[in-house]
């Protein structure tokens, strides 16, 4: 067993005949990027890191020994097939599930989750693909559900939930009639600003998004991808999960690919391009040809 660390990623493959940088005999070829930008593991550490994470559901293995890094100030896209394990491993992030095997780390300490709630308590929160939103109830009421500010003897303050939700709507520059429209009424793109809103209204650290343009009409795209890059310049980690290569290139800094459940590839945007992240989708480091739009410039 050979296991190969760079910056705070690691690999694990099995050894064979062939350089440990070629091809691996019933292992994976996987590429191992740094981090981006000017960081230096030495001066900074991920905000959240995974080493082998791995996940049963009974016979099926769902992941494994999934490594995985986010930073501060980052946007990563997570790629891959339907059924790679992108989904798996952003719940266990989140603390929806617990990891069969391996370790989370957040800020640099050992952590273990029982419920979502132990991670949004550290700043982890999640939007997920259907967004979860309350629709017979208004924004403000979305935003604070289940979190809602109290007065005297634990009643809800009604007031303070408006004038709280519509400070934060407008730090986040998410403009709407009024906080008292009901999420029901909202186009798409409203419905998943409402879901970021909320949250990232609690100090967020990390929020991590399962497809949030993928039901959006083209005009709404470009606007919930202006609001995620700016929770990056808020000093937000984000974690993207999508199929769509404008997204992926527009926002992320970094791309990871997942494959039958396991890493695969790995590369900051600037280094790779569609046409080579469609084929890491695919299962394939070779890329079926470059076209001349595909370098990040």
């Amino acid at each position: 067993m050979i296991v190969i660390k760079i910056g705070h990623h690691v690999a694990t493959a099995l050894a064979s005949k062939r350089s440990m940088w070629g091809d691996l005999e019933g292992g994976v070829h996987l590429t191992i990027a740094a981090p981006t930008g000017d960081r230096s593991p030495a001066l900074e550490q991920p905000i959240l890191e995974a080493h082998g994470i791995t996940k049963y559901f009974g016979a099926v293995t769902a992941l494994r020994g999934v490594d995985f890094a986010l930073y501060r100030n980052e946007v990563v896209g997570v790629v891959g097939d339907n059924g790679a394990g992108k989904s798996t491993l952003m719940k266990i992030l989140s603390g929806l599930y617990a990891p069969s095997q391996g370790q989370l780390l957040f800020e640099g300490r050992p952590v273990r989750f029982h419920s979502p709630r132990d991670a949004r308590n550290l700043g982890i929160e999640m939007v997920y693909q259907d967004l979860a939103l309350a629709e017979n109830m208004n924004i403000a009421e979305n935003i604070f559900l289940g979190r809602e500010p109290r007065r005297r003897f634990r009643l809800v303050d009604h007031r303070a939930s408006r004038e709280q939700a519509q400070q934060h709507l407008d730090n986040l520059r998410i403009h709407v009639k009024s906080v008292e429209q009901k999420v029901g009424e909202l186009s798409g793109g409203q419905r998943q600003a409402v879901a970021i809103a909320r949250a990232t209204a609690f100090k967020a650290k990390v929020v991590i998004m399962d497809e949030p343009t993928a039901a959006l009409a083209v005009k709404e795209v470009g606007k919930v991808l202006d609001l995620i890059k700016g929770l990056k310049q808020r000093g937000i980690g984000v974690v993207l999960i999508s199929h769509r290569m404008d997204d992926i290139f527009y926002v992320c800094d970094r791309v990871m690919a997942l494959f039958h459940g396991a890493n695969f590839a790995e590369a900051p945007l600037k280094q790779t391009s569609r046409s080579q992240v469609i084929g890491w989708i695919m299962g394939t480091k070779e890329s079926p040809g470059e076209l001349a739009y595909d370098r990040v410039q």
